[in-house]
C-alpha cells in the first residue's frame, strides 16, 4: 500500500472507486478535493479514507492523481493541477468516457504519464456499484507506463480492462449511448406507438416486455445479424412503406426515426443472408 494516490472530485465515479482502492489496499488514498468542505467530508465518509481538502494547493504531493470531475472540467483541471503541483514522474489519469488521454496535456508537459479509464457502469446507486463492482469492464488507453500501473490495480478491485483507440474516443462513448440511451428512446417509440393503437401504457410495457428482452437476449447470445428479424430482414419492402407512411401521418419525429433506421436495417439484413 505504498503507491498515494489524491482524487479530485469525488461525484458517484470518484467514491466508488476511492472507496474500492482504499478498501484493496491498492492504493494510499490520501487527500481528497471537490467544490466545498462539505462535498468533501461526505466523500472521504463514503470513502472510508483520505482527507478532505477545498484548495489544490493545500493536497499533499502524490504518485497518482484521478481526475474524476466532469467532461467539461477536465481540461481546466488538470491545467490548474500543473500549475500548481510538480508533476514529473507522477501518474494522471481520468474516468471519462467521451474525452481522450489528450485532455491531459498540461500534465505531461509537466512530466507525469497520463491515461484515461472509464469504467462502463452505471453509477447512480455508488453503494450498489461498490458492492457489485467485480466483473465490470473499463476502456483503458493512455501511456504505455500509466497503463503498466492503472490495468493491475483496476484488476486488483475486479475490473477487466480492454484497450481502445484513443482517436476513436467519442465514437467508443457513443457506442454506450447507443446500448442504452437510445435504446431507451426506441422502446419508448414503441410504448407510444402502441398507444396510439389504444392499447393501455401499462398494458403496452408488457407487450414490449418479451419482445425487448428476448431481442436483446439473441443479440448477445448470437450476434446482431442473426438475432435481426421483422418485415426488413423477411424483404417485406411493402408492410416497411406502410409502416413508415403511418408513422409520419401520427407522429413526424417519429416517422423519421423509423425510416432512419430501414438503411442500416436493411444493411444488417444482408449480412444475416451473407452469413448463411
Amino acid at each position: 500500500m505504498g503507491v498515494t494516490l489524491n482524487l479530485i472530485g469525488a461525484g458517484h465515479v470518484g467514491r466508488v472507486l476511492g472507496r474500492l482502492f482504499a478498501d484493496g489496499g491498492v492504493f494510499a488514498l490520501q487527500d481528497v478535493l471537490t467544490r466545498s468542505q462539505s462535498s468533501a467530508a461526505d466523500a472521504v465518509a463514503f470513502i472510508g479514507a483520505g482527507q478532505a481538502c477545498t484548495e489544490l494547493a493545500a493536497m499533499r504531493p502524490a504518485q497518482v492523481w484521478m481526475l474524476a470531475v466532469s467532461d467539461d472540467q477536465i481540461l481546466p483541471a488538470c491545467a490548474a493541477l500543473a500549475a500548481a503541483h510538480d508533476l514529473q514522474g507522477a501518474l494522471v489519469f481520468h474516468c471519462s468516457g467521451a474525452r481522450g488521454s489528450g485532455e491531459l496535456a498540461a500534465a505531461r508537459a509537466g512530466g507525469a504519464l497520463a491515461a484515461s479509464v472509464h469504467p462502463i457502469r452505471s453509477f447512480a446507486d455508488p453503494g450498489a456499484v461498490a458492492r457489485d463492482f467485480n466483473g465490470t469492464y473499463c476502456g483503458v488507453e493512455g501511456d504505455a507506463g500509466a497503463l503498466a500501473l492503472l490495468v493491475p490495480a483496476f484488476e486488483a478491485i475486479g475490473a477487466r480492462s480492454v484497450v481502445i483507440d484513443a482517436g476513436a474516443k467519442t465514437v467508443y462513448h457513443a457506442a454506450a449511448v447507443f446500448a442504452s440511451n437510445y435504446l431507451v428512446t426506441l422502446l419508448d417509440a414503441a410504448l407510444r406507438a402502441y398507444q396510439a393503437a389504444g392499447v393501455p401504457e401499462h398494458v403496452a410495457r408488457e407487450l414490449v416486455r418479451p419482445l425487448a428482452a428476448e431481442t436483446v437476449a439473441n443479440v448477445l447470445r448470437l450476434g446482431a445479424p442473426t438475432a435481426l428479424s421483422g418485415p426488413v430482414a423477411r424483404g417485406d419492402h411493402a408492410t416497411v412503406a406502410r409502416q413508415q407512411q403511418a408513422l409520419a401521418a401520427w407522429d413526424g419525429a417519429t416517422g423519421e426515426l423509423y425510416a432512419a433506421l430501414v438503411p442500416l436495417t436493411a444493411d444488417l439484413a444482408r449480412r444475416k443472408l451473407a452469413s448463411h
